[in-house]
């Protein structure tokens, strides 16, 4: 298969021509064709999205359902928001539920099917610190315990499906944690943590590269003590995660002021989307002044106001508003701030594969790569999006 376009873009320029794929691999650019394309001459090509972190997307959530089928509604949605790839994401459960998650992750990760790719599992918890919980369930945040990672890498067998893990490294027992998750190629992020500049310093080497979700979290910057935000700002090495550029979160002069200082070269779009639609309890989101409240037909939501809402979870087209989508959240950053089109990708398709170690295959537009590509009007408003060369928008 073929399309022409004059805005191509590889990870450090632009080219014009027609980029060819077959069998779900990346052929090349040529300046020539002699068979049939797509013509996409004013559009632009990009790299699929990968989303290191996302519990959930529209009609499925791994977090709240933990079930094999959750994560292939997840596939099946996720190119309609220009995402190709992702890593499921926990939450912080309790240990059995945690197991089962993982158990039923494995299930897709041999039998992908169709739709976008998991790439594996993103462990956000159980090891994070209370005080920085967040939505996450007081009661299922413990000290890091490596008899429960052991048996969490077992279940993956031979095969390297457990690719990310979020924890606080102040907790006792975090260095051996994350000593033995860098032996099995597990990168590591400081998220929901109290940790202060000194710790992070010291424990870099053992294999902290990276923060989850900017800001938020998170021991917040003081002049005298950096705590986990400065450290992020401090060190050119780690990485900076950012969750729905919606300005809500995290604003945006906030985050501009993140992208002068670490540049795209270390920042990392996600969306740390849950999957609303498919709560098994009353769920509060303080910060939309919303509860999620499980119902027969679905689910109702319930405001402040008392005004309730009641929607089908298995309908997309009244599930998808409930949450920012990838596609949207660039949308909303590209508004808000100066970022090359160069520099998107960076964020959204060559460093999230970069730090889950499959750069080799995926994250760019080169011969031999994966034919994950999605194609944008200038704005960004996504036109098209193909997983392994299949066109799934």
């Amino acid at each position: 298969m073929q399309l022409y376009s004059e805005h191509i873009f590889l990870n450090d320029h632009m080219e014009s021509g027609y980029l060819t794929w077959e069998n779900g691999k990346i052929l090349g650019i040529s300046k020539t064709s002699s068979q049939d394309y797509l013509d996409y001459t004013d559009l632009y090509v990009f790299p699929g999205y990968i989303d290191n972190h996302i519990h959930g997307w529209a009609c499925g959530s791994f977090w709240h359902e933990k079930t094999a089928d959750s994560i292939y509604r997840m596939k099946d949605y996720l190119p309609k928001t220009g995402v190709t790839s992702f890593l499921a994401t926990s939450g912080a459960d309790k240990k059995n539920e945690i197991v089962r998650g993982v158990k039923e992750a494995y299930k897709v990760f041999k039998d992908q099917k169709t739709g976008a790719q998991m790439l594996g599992v993103h462990l956000e918890g159980p090891f994070i610190n209370k005080k920085y919980k967040g939505m996450q369930k007081e009661e299922c945040c413990i000290d890091p315990d490596l008899n429960l990672m052991e048996q969490l890498v077992a279940l993956q067998g031979k095969h390297h499906m457990i690719r990310l893990m979020t924890l606080a490294p102040e907790l006792k027992g975090a260095k051996e944690l994350i000593t033995f998750c860098k032996d099995h190629q597990i990168q590591c992020s400081i998220g929901h943590s109290d940790a202060n500049f000194d710790l992070i310093k010291e424990l870099k080497s053992y294999g902290l590269s990276g923060v989850t979700h900017m800001f938020s979290g998170m021991k917040g910057m003081h002049h005298r003590e950096l705590g986990v935000a400065g450290s992020a700002l401090y060190f050119d090495d780690l990485y900076c995660e950012f969750a729905k550029q919606t300005g809500m979160t995290v604003s945006h002069e906030a985050f501009d002021i993140v992208y002068r200082i670490k540049t795209a070269d270390r920042i990392l779009l996600t969306t740390d989307c849950v999957g609303y639609a498919h709560v098994k309890e009353p769920f509060h989101h303080f910060i939309r002044k919303e509860t999620f409240i499980p119902d027969k037909k679905g689910l109702c939501i319930l405001k402040e106001d008392g005004t309730k809402t009641f929607i089908d979870s298995m309908d997309y087209d009244q599930v998808k508003h409930l949450e920012m989508g990838y596609n949207e959240s660039v949308v909303s950053l590209s508004k808000h701030s100066k970022v090359s089109p160069l520099d998107m990708i960076k964020m959204t398709s060559w460093n999230p594969a970069v730090y889950i170690g499959v750069s080799n295959q995926k994250g760019a537009l080169y011969p031999g790569y994966d034919a994950d590509i999605i194609v944008c009007k200038p704005d960004y408003e996504l036109v098209h999006t193909f997983c392994l060369g299949v066109q799934y928008l």
